[in-house]
Protein backbone atom coordinates (compact mmCIF):
# COMPACT_ATOMS: atom_id res chain seq x y z
CA UNK A 1 0.00 0.00 0.00
CA UNK A 2 1.52 3.44 -1.12
CA UNK A 3 1.64 6.17 1.53
CA UNK A 4 0.16 9.39 -0.12
CA UNK A 5 1.40 12.25 2.03
CA UNK A 6 -1.46 14.54 4.01
CA UNK A 7 -2.16 17.77 2.63
CA UNK A 8 -0.70 20.52 4.71
CA UNK A 9 -4.92 21.81 4.64
CA UNK A 10 -5.58 18.92 5.95
CA UNK A 11 -2.96 18.03 8.33
CA UNK A 12 -3.65 21.58 10.12
CA UNK A 13 -7.18 20.66 10.14
CA UNK A 14 -6.55 17.27 11.92
CA UNK A 15 -3.95 18.98 14.38
CA UNK A 16 -6.34 21.39 15.40
CA UNK A 17 -9.68 19.22 15.72
CA UNK A 18 -7.23 17.10 18.24
CA UNK A 19 -5.74 19.80 20.03
CA UNK A 20 -6.17 18.59 23.68
CA UNK A 21 -7.85 20.58 26.35
CA UNK A 22 -6.04 21.35 28.94
CA UNK A 23 -6.28 22.96 32.72
CA UNK A 24 -5.50 26.59 33.13
CA UNK A 25 -4.44 26.01 36.98
CA UNK A 26 -3.50 29.59 38.82
CA UNK A 27 -5.10 30.83 42.16
CA UNK A 28 -9.23 31.74 41.60
CA UNK A 29 -8.14 35.02 44.16
CA UNK A 30 -7.87 37.60 42.26
CA UNK A 31 -9.15 41.99 42.41
CA UNK A 32 -11.53 40.79 39.41
CA UNK A 33 -13.01 37.42 41.62
CA UNK A 34 -13.12 39.36 44.20
CA UNK A 35 -15.49 41.89 43.25
CA UNK A 36 -17.40 39.65 41.14
CA UNK A 37 -17.98 37.75 45.07
CA UNK A 38 -19.24 41.47 46.07
CA UNK A 39 -22.09 41.69 42.89
CA UNK A 40 -23.16 38.06 44.39
CA UNK A 41 -22.86 39.26 47.96
CA UNK A 42 -25.50 42.19 46.78
CA UNK A 43 -27.59 40.10 44.94
CA UNK A 44 -28.00 37.67 47.80
CA UNK A 45 -29.20 39.80 50.39
CA UNK A 46 -31.95 41.51 47.91
CA UNK A 47 -32.99 37.94 46.84
CA UNK A 48 -33.37 37.10 50.68
CA UNK A 49 -35.81 40.16 50.59
CA UNK A 50 -37.23 38.72 47.61
CA UNK A 51 -37.82 35.09 49.39
CA UNK A 52 -39.07 36.56 53.11
CA UNK A 53 -41.21 39.38 52.03
CA UNK A 54 -41.86 38.91 48.48
CA UNK A 55 -41.60 39.93 44.63
CA UNK A 56 -42.83 43.20 45.64
CA UNK A 57 -40.37 43.99 48.35
CA UNK A 58 -37.50 44.58 45.59
CA UNK A 59 -39.00 44.63 42.29
CA UNK A 60 -41.12 47.39 40.14
CA UNK A 61 -43.55 44.55 38.66
CA UNK A 62 -47.68 44.73 39.14
CA UNK A 63 -50.33 43.87 37.79
CA UNK A 64 -50.15 45.13 34.08
CA UNK A 65 -46.36 44.03 33.80
CA UNK A 66 -46.04 40.83 35.71
CA UNK A 67 -42.89 39.98 33.51
CA UNK A 68 -40.11 42.06 34.40
CA UNK A 69 -36.16 42.61 33.78
CA UNK A 70 -35.64 38.79 35.52
CA UNK A 71 -37.91 36.78 33.56
CA UNK A 72 -36.89 38.69 30.57
CA UNK A 73 -33.19 38.10 31.58
CA UNK A 74 -33.17 34.72 32.85
CA UNK A 75 -35.04 32.66 30.61
CA UNK A 76 -35.10 35.10 27.37
CA UNK A 77 -31.60 36.64 27.19
CA UNK A 78 -29.66 34.24 29.64
CA UNK A 79 -30.43 30.91 27.49
CA UNK A 80 -29.68 33.25 24.09
CA UNK A 81 -26.17 33.72 25.57
CA UNK A 82 -25.83 30.46 26.08
CA UNK A 83 -26.60 29.08 22.86
CA UNK A 84 -22.58 28.74 21.93
CA UNK A 85 -23.01 25.24 22.54
CA UNK A 86 -25.81 24.37 20.50
CA UNK A 87 -24.20 26.84 17.48
CA UNK A 88 -20.90 24.83 17.55
CA UNK A 89 -23.14 21.37 17.92
CA UNK A 90 -24.70 22.73 14.94
CA UNK A 91 -21.47 22.96 12.48
CA UNK A 92 -19.35 20.02 14.37
CA UNK A 93 -21.87 17.17 14.26
CA UNK A 94 -24.50 18.48 12.25
CA UNK A 95 -22.70 19.91 9.24
CA UNK A 96 -19.77 17.74 10.07
CA UNK A 97 -16.73 20.29 10.11
CA UNK A 98 -14.42 18.66 12.17
CA UNK A 99 -12.53 21.66 12.44
CA UNK A 100 -14.33 23.22 14.81
CA UNK A 101 -14.29 20.46 17.24
CA UNK A 102 -11.53 21.92 20.05
CA UNK A 103 -14.42 24.84 20.48
CA UNK A 104 -17.04 22.53 21.43
CA UNK A 105 -15.92 22.48 24.92
CA UNK A 106 -15.53 25.72 25.81
CA UNK A 107 -18.39 26.91 24.25
CA UNK A 108 -20.37 23.99 26.24
CA UNK A 109 -19.01 25.10 29.40
CA UNK A 110 -20.83 28.31 28.77
CA UNK A 111 -24.12 26.93 28.02
CA UNK A 112 -23.89 24.96 31.07
CA UNK A 113 -23.57 27.19 33.35
CA UNK A 114 -26.34 29.89 31.46
CA UNK A 115 -29.01 27.55 31.34
CA UNK A 116 -28.30 26.11 34.59
CA UNK A 117 -28.53 29.32 36.15
CA UNK A 118 -31.23 30.12 33.47
CA UNK A 119 -33.34 27.63 35.21
CA UNK A 120 -32.91 27.93 38.53
CA UNK A 121 -33.07 31.60 38.38
CA UNK A 122 -36.87 30.91 37.64
CA UNK A 123 -37.44 30.21 41.32
CA UNK A 124 -36.51 34.09 41.81
CA UNK A 125 -39.32 35.03 39.43
CA UNK A 126 -42.29 32.55 40.27
CA UNK A 127 -44.34 34.30 42.62
CA UNK A 128 -45.48 30.79 44.48
CA UNK A 129 -41.73 29.14 43.94
CA UNK A 130 -43.17 26.20 46.46
CA UNK A 131 -45.03 25.33 43.71
CA UNK A 132 -41.94 24.82 40.53
CA UNK A 133 -42.52 21.23 41.02
CA UNK A 134 -45.29 21.37 39.24
CA UNK A 135 -43.48 21.31 35.84
CA UNK A 136 -41.86 17.86 36.65
CA UNK A 137 -44.93 16.20 37.51
CA UNK A 138 -47.41 14.82 35.23
CA UNK A 139 -50.52 15.51 36.65
CA UNK A 140 -50.00 19.51 36.01
CA UNK A 141 -48.51 19.33 32.61
CA UNK A 142 -50.52 21.18 29.92
CA UNK A 143 -49.21 19.79 26.82
CA UNK A 144 -51.21 22.67 24.96
CA UNK A 145 -49.04 25.26 26.42
CA UNK A 146 -46.09 27.85 24.90
CA UNK A 147 -44.72 27.98 28.40
CA UNK A 148 -44.90 24.62 29.09
CA UNK A 149 -43.15 23.53 26.36
CA UNK A 150 -40.39 26.03 27.06
CA UNK A 151 -40.07 24.84 30.59
CA UNK A 152 -39.84 21.23 29.76
CA UNK A 153 -37.38 21.59 27.09
CA UNK A 154 -35.18 24.08 28.71
CA UNK A 155 -35.05 21.63 32.23
CA UNK A 156 -34.56 18.61 29.93
CA UNK A 157 -31.79 20.59 28.12
CA UNK A 158 -30.26 21.35 31.37
CA UNK A 159 -29.73 17.72 31.90
CA UNK A 160 -28.61 16.95 28.34
CA UNK A 161 -25.51 19.71 28.62
CA UNK A 162 -24.29 18.33 32.35
CA UNK A 163 -24.41 14.72 30.41
CA UNK A 164 -22.58 16.18 27.02
CA UNK A 165 -19.91 18.18 29.90
CA UNK A 166 -19.30 14.87 32.23
CA UNK A 167 -16.37 13.44 29.52
CA UNK A 168 -14.49 16.44 31.01
CA UNK A 169 -15.00 15.52 34.47
CA UNK A 170 -14.07 11.80 33.83
CA UNK A 171 -10.97 13.07 32.20
CA UNK A 172 -10.14 14.98 34.89
CA UNK A 173 -10.55 11.74 37.12
CA UNK A 174 -8.71 9.56 34.36
CA UNK A 175 -11.41 7.43 34.20
CA UNK A 176 -10.96 6.91 30.65
CA UNK A 177 -12.69 3.45 30.49
CA UNK A 178 -16.06 4.93 31.88
CA UNK A 179 -15.28 8.27 29.42
CA UNK A 180 -14.64 5.61 26.29
CA UNK A 181 -18.60 3.88 26.86
CA UNK A 182 -19.95 7.07 27.42
CA UNK A 183 -18.99 8.42 23.97
CA UNK A 184 -20.33 5.02 22.42
CA UNK A 185 -23.98 6.87 23.21
CA UNK A 186 -22.73 10.25 22.97
CA UNK A 187 -24.63 10.56 19.94
CA UNK A 188 -27.92 9.93 21.45
CA UNK A 189 -27.64 13.04 23.69
CA UNK A 190 -25.95 15.57 20.81
CA UNK A 191 -29.45 15.03 19.10
CA UNK A 192 -31.01 15.98 22.01
CA UNK A 193 -28.73 18.91 22.46
CA UNK A 194 -29.64 20.61 18.85
CA UNK A 195 -33.39 19.74 19.35
CA UNK A 196 -34.11 20.44 22.04
CA UNK A 197 -32.74 23.91 21.76
CA UNK A 198 -34.37 24.68 18.63
CA UNK A 199 -37.83 23.92 20.21
CA UNK A 200 -37.87 26.10 23.13
CA UNK A 201 -35.93 28.98 21.54
CA UNK A 202 -38.58 29.31 18.77
CA UNK A 203 -40.96 28.69 21.02
CA UNK A 204 -39.93 32.25 22.99
CA UNK A 205 -40.95 33.97 19.94
CA UNK A 206 -44.64 31.93 20.09
CA UNK A 207 -45.04 33.31 23.50
CA UNK A 208 -45.28 36.66 22.06
CA UNK A 209 -47.37 35.35 19.00
CA UNK A 210 -49.65 34.79 21.88
CA UNK A 211 -49.61 37.80 23.31
CA UNK A 212 -51.41 39.33 20.12
CA UNK A 213 -52.44 43.66 19.76
CA UNK A 214 -50.78 43.72 23.25
CA UNK A 215 -47.15 44.03 21.60
CA UNK A 216 -46.65 46.37 19.12
CA UNK A 217 -46.83 45.71 15.55
CA UNK A 218 -43.13 46.66 14.68
CA UNK A 219 -42.48 43.44 16.73
CA UNK A 220 -45.78 41.47 16.71
CA UNK A 221 -45.80 39.02 13.28
CA UNK A 222 -46.29 35.25 13.15
CA UNK A 223 -42.71 34.90 11.74
CA UNK A 224 -41.54 35.44 15.41
CA UNK A 225 -40.30 31.68 16.28
CA UNK A 226 -38.25 31.99 13.13
CA UNK A 227 -36.82 35.52 14.26
CA UNK A 228 -36.22 34.18 18.11
CA UNK A 229 -34.08 30.88 16.72
CA UNK A 230 -31.69 33.01 14.00
CA UNK A 231 -31.33 35.49 16.36
CA UNK A 232 -30.65 32.83 19.24
CA UNK A 233 -28.37 30.80 16.83
CA UNK A 234 -26.01 34.17 16.08
CA UNK A 235 -25.96 34.73 19.83
CA UNK A 236 -24.39 31.40 20.05
CA UNK A 237 -21.66 32.42 17.45
CA UNK A 238 -20.87 35.37 18.44
CA UNK A 239 -20.54 34.73 21.89
CA UNK A 240 -17.78 31.68 21.09
CA UNK A 241 -15.92 34.50 19.30
CA UNK A 242 -16.19 36.75 22.58
CA UNK A 243 -15.52 34.16 25.19
CA UNK A 244 -12.14 32.85 22.65
CA UNK A 245 -11.53 36.76 22.96
CA UNK A 246 -11.66 37.28 26.15
CA UNK A 247 -10.06 33.96 27.29
CA UNK A 248 -6.80 34.95 25.74
CA UNK A 249 -6.63 38.49 27.10
CA UNK A 250 -7.89 37.72 30.34
CA UNK A 251 -5.57 34.03 30.77
CA UNK A 252 -2.68 35.65 28.71
CA UNK A 253 -3.31 32.73 26.31
CA UNK A 254 -2.11 33.01 22.14
CA UNK A 255 -5.26 32.83 20.24
CA UNK A 256 -3.62 32.73 16.63
CA UNK A 257 -4.33 29.00 16.12
CA UNK A 258 -8.29 29.99 16.55
CA UNK A 259 -8.48 32.74 14.54
CA UNK A 260 -8.47 31.60 10.86
CA UNK A 261 -11.83 29.47 12.64
CA UNK A 262 -13.10 32.31 14.42
CA UNK A 263 -13.07 34.24 10.86
CA UNK A 264 -14.98 31.97 9.43
CA UNK A 265 -18.01 32.45 12.39
CA UNK A 266 -17.44 35.59 11.55
CA UNK A 267 -18.59 35.06 7.81
CA UNK A 268 -21.63 32.64 9.23
CA UNK A 269 -22.91 35.39 11.72
CA UNK A 270 -22.99 37.85 8.20
CA UNK A 271 -24.54 35.35 6.77
CA UNK A 272 -27.64 34.62 9.27
CA UNK A 273 -27.85 38.60 10.23
CA UNK A 274 -28.60 39.21 6.15
CA UNK A 275 -31.39 36.76 5.98
CA UNK A 276 -32.27 37.89 9.26
CA UNK A 277 -32.42 41.53 8.26
CA UNK A 278 -34.53 40.53 5.13
CA UNK A 279 -37.04 38.82 6.62
CA UNK A 280 -37.69 41.26 9.36
CA UNK A 281 -37.91 44.44 6.95
CA UNK A 282 -40.09 41.91 4.24
CA UNK A 283 -42.48 41.49 7.50
CA UNK A 284 -42.59 45.01 8.34
CA UNK A 285 -43.36 46.26 4.43
CA UNK A 286 -45.70 42.78 3.73
CA UNK A 287 -48.23 43.60 6.94
CA UNK A 288 -47.84 47.33 6.51
CA UNK A 289 -46.21 47.68 9.14
CA UNK A 290 -43.29 49.75 8.25
CA UNK A 291 -44.90 53.09 7.99
CA UNK A 292 -44.94 52.83 11.97
CA UNK A 293 -41.01 53.31 12.21
CA UNK A 294 -41.27 56.79 12.10
CA UNK A 295 -44.59 57.24 14.09
CA UNK A 296 -44.35 55.14 17.39
CA UNK A 297 -42.25 57.44 19.41
CA UNK A 298 -39.46 55.75 21.71
CA UNK A 299 -40.38 52.58 20.28
CA UNK A 300 -38.96 54.00 17.31
CA UNK A 301 -36.33 55.17 18.56
CA UNK A 302 -35.49 51.78 20.01
CA UNK A 303 -36.09 49.53 16.88
CA UNK A 304 -34.00 52.09 15.08
CA UNK A 305 -31.09 51.18 17.90
CA UNK A 306 -32.01 48.06 17.41
CA UNK A 307 -31.51 47.20 13.84
CA UNK A 308 -28.40 49.47 13.91
CA UNK A 309 -26.58 46.95 15.81
CA UNK A 310 -27.64 44.43 14.06
CA UNK A 311 -26.79 46.10 10.33
CA UNK A 312 -23.35 46.91 11.69
CA UNK A 313 -21.83 43.54 11.69
CA UNK A 314 -23.47 42.76 8.81
CA UNK A 315 -21.13 45.70 7.58
CA UNK A 316 -17.98 44.69 9.23
CA UNK A 317 -18.16 41.30 8.16
CA UNK A 318 -18.54 41.69 4.37
CA UNK A 319 -14.73 42.50 4.62
CA UNK A 320 -12.67 39.16 4.22
CA UNK A 321 -9.65 41.53 5.64
CA UNK A 322 -12.34 42.75 8.62
CA UNK A 323 -13.00 39.12 9.34
CA UNK A 324 -9.25 38.59 9.60
CA UNK A 325 -9.18 41.10 12.49
CA UNK A 326 -9.75 40.06 15.91
CA UNK A 327 -10.55 43.76 16.94
CA UNK A 328 -13.09 43.66 13.83
CA UNK A 329 -14.54 40.07 14.78
CA UNK A 330 -14.95 40.84 18.72
CA UNK A 331 -16.31 44.47 18.05
CA UNK A 332 -18.68 43.03 15.22
CA UNK A 333 -19.90 40.27 17.37
CA UNK A 334 -20.54 42.31 21.03
CA UNK A 335 -22.62 44.35 18.20
CA UNK A 336 -24.42 41.80 17.46
CA UNK A 337 -25.37 40.45 20.73
CA UNK A 338 -26.40 43.91 21.41
CA UNK A 339 -28.94 43.95 18.80
CA UNK A 340 -30.04 40.43 19.85
CA UNK A 341 -30.56 42.00 23.67
CA UNK A 342 -32.39 44.99 22.40
CA UNK A 343 -34.78 42.51 20.47
CA UNK A 344 -35.44 40.81 23.37
CA UNK A 345 -36.24 43.59 25.55
CA UNK A 346 -37.80 45.58 23.44
CA UNK A 347 -39.89 42.86 22.09
CA UNK A 348 -41.04 41.69 25.69
CA UNK A 349 -41.24 44.94 27.73
CA UNK A 350 -40.77 47.43 25.29
CA UNK A 351 -43.29 46.48 22.84
CA UNK A 352 -45.30 44.90 25.49
CA UNK A 353 -48.55 47.86 26.86
CA UNK A 354 -51.21 45.83 28.35
CA UNK A 355 -53.74 49.06 28.54
CA UNK A 356 -53.60 53.05 29.68
CA UNK A 357 -52.24 53.32 33.70
CA UNK A 358 -49.86 50.85 33.64
CA UNK A 359 -45.95 51.42 33.50
CA UNK A 360 -42.61 48.97 34.35
CA UNK A 361 -39.09 49.79 34.58
CA UNK A 362 -36.98 48.09 36.89
CA UNK A 363 -35.88 48.90 40.32
CA UNK A 364 -32.16 49.09 41.48
CA UNK A 365 -32.55 45.78 43.49
CA UNK A 366 -33.70 43.60 40.48
CA UNK A 367 -30.76 45.22 38.06
CA UNK A 368 -28.31 44.45 40.84
CA UNK A 369 -29.89 40.46 41.58
CA UNK A 370 -29.31 40.12 37.72
CA UNK A 371 -25.45 41.23 37.90
CA UNK A 372 -25.71 39.19 40.49
CA UNK A 373 -26.50 36.17 38.22
CA UNK A 374 -24.23 36.91 35.67
CA UNK A 375 -21.11 37.47 38.47
CA UNK A 376 -22.10 33.74 39.91
CA UNK A 377 -21.85 32.75 35.48
CA UNK A 378 -18.66 34.23 35.22
CA UNK A 379 -16.94 33.34 38.22
CA UNK A 380 -18.21 29.40 37.51
CA UNK A 381 -16.53 29.68 34.05
CA UNK A 382 -13.11 31.06 35.68
CA UNK A 383 -13.55 27.94 38.50
CA UNK A 384 -13.80 25.25 35.74
CA UNK A 385 -11.71 26.75 32.90
CA UNK A 386 -8.90 26.53 35.56
CA UNK A 387 -9.65 23.48 37.17
CA UNK A 388 -10.65 21.47 34.51
CA UNK A 389 -9.87 20.96 31.01
CA UNK A 390 -11.69 23.14 28.64
CA UNK A 391 -9.84 25.22 26.96
CA UNK A 392 -7.96 23.67 23.99
CA UNK A 393 -4.39 23.38 24.58
CA UNK A 394 -1.40 23.89 22.18
CA UNK A 395 -1.17 21.14 19.57
CA UNK A 396 1.68 18.92 19.05
CA UNK A 397 3.18 17.33 15.96
CA UNK A 398 2.10 13.88 16.91
CA UNK A 399 -1.81 15.05 16.72
CA UNK A 400 -1.55 15.41 13.09
CA UNK A 401 -0.29 11.49 12.51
Amino acid sequence: MVNHPIPSEVASRLQKAKAKHTALGGSLWSPFTLVLGVFIAIAMFFLAQRFIYGLGAVTNINNGYPWGIWVVWDVVIATGFACGGYAMALVVYILNKGEYHHLVRPALTASLFGYSLGGLSVLIDLGRYWNFWHILWPGYAQPGSVMFEVAACISLYIVVLWIEFSPTFLEHLRKRDLKGKLNKVMFVFIGLGVLLPTMHQSSLGSLLVVFGYQIHPLWQTPLLPLLFLLTAVCMGFAIVIVEATVAAVGFKRDIHEELPLLSKIGKIIMGILVAYLIIRIGDLIWRGAIFQVFTSGIKSVMFVIEMATFAYPVVVLSSPANRRRLSKLLAASLSMLTGAVLYRIDAFLVAYDTGPGWHYFPSAPEMLVTIGVIAIEVLAYIVFVRKFPILPGHSTTAAAE
